[in-house]
């Protein structure tokens, strides 16, 4: 196993040394242990110095995880040359308890179902050539008051389903005016600030998001940072060509 100390030295410069040596035994103990991983389970895998109270400590410093992201993927992953796309996914991870926050019933795709716990929206750096994704941003998703009234209004009293053909009396609406979700505002303010973060460094054209965002809105969220999407878009949706 490299030294994994020596590789997270590239970090100094946004945490002291006491927080690099706490991440560094974290990082051990979480690639020895098995299960499921908690603050207890890792104060139990690592090493002297590892205390249940340090997991603590640790777990309430302000960190700067996105620079931090950066920055190891700029001094050990970065290979000159090469394609980088941007892509985004969500992550629902299983979380039981009333407590936590952000807790909410989410779309899991391994369970196939909506479960309890917490979702994560991610953006990644992928390497064409080496099939490999970089994550660089991490944000929690938190449902608005709006998301949480419509659905139990669905759940209540389900949408009433429209005729066949065009409404009479509806005008043509232009498609490029369009009002973002509070989801599809996350994302652009994630890109906006991952822009600031990498600077030019790599030059970035494409967002690929998976089918949910198959839609005009997300591409016209997308064109509005100057990205084109690559997604599987929904049969029934109409967007516009961007030029």
């Amino acid at each position: 196993m490299p030294d994994i100390l020596a590789l997270l030295q590239c970090l100094l410069p946004q945490i002291n040394a006491t927080t690099t040596r706490q991440l560094n035994q974290i990082i051990l103990a979480m690639l020895a242990m098995s299960g499921r991983v908690t603050m207890l389970g890792i104060s139990r895998w690592t090493g002297i110095g590892g205390s249940y109270r340090t997991m603590l400590r640790f777990f309430h410093t302000v960190i700067p995880w996105a620079t931090l992201f950066w920055l190891f993927f700029r001094k050990h992953l970065f290979r000159v040359n090469e394609i980088y796309l941007l892509a985004g996914d969500e992550v629902v991870v299983s979380q039981s308890g009333k407590q936590t926050y952000g807790l909410e019933r989410f779309f899991s795709s391994l369970a196939s179902k909506p479960i309890s716990g917490l979702s994560f929206f991610v953006l990644s750096l992928v390497s064409v050539e080496q099939r490999q994704s970089f994550p660089i941003q991490i944000e929690q998703v938190i449902k608005s008051d709006e998301i949480k009234s419509t659905w139990s209004l669905k759940t209540v009293k389900p949408q009433e389903k429209r005729g066949r053909g065009r409404p009479k009396g509806s005008k043509n609406k232009n498609k490029g005016e369009v009002i973002l979700t509070s989801e599809l505002l996350l994302i652009k303010k994630m890109i906006h600030s991952l822009f600031k973060l990498v600077a030019n460094f790599i030059p970035l054209t494409y967002l690929v998001l998976d089918g949910h965002f198959g839609n005009n809105n997300a591409l016209q969220m997308a064109r509005q940072v100057n990205l084109h999407i690559i997604s599987k878009l929904r049969h029934d949706e109409r967007v516009v060509r961007s030029l």
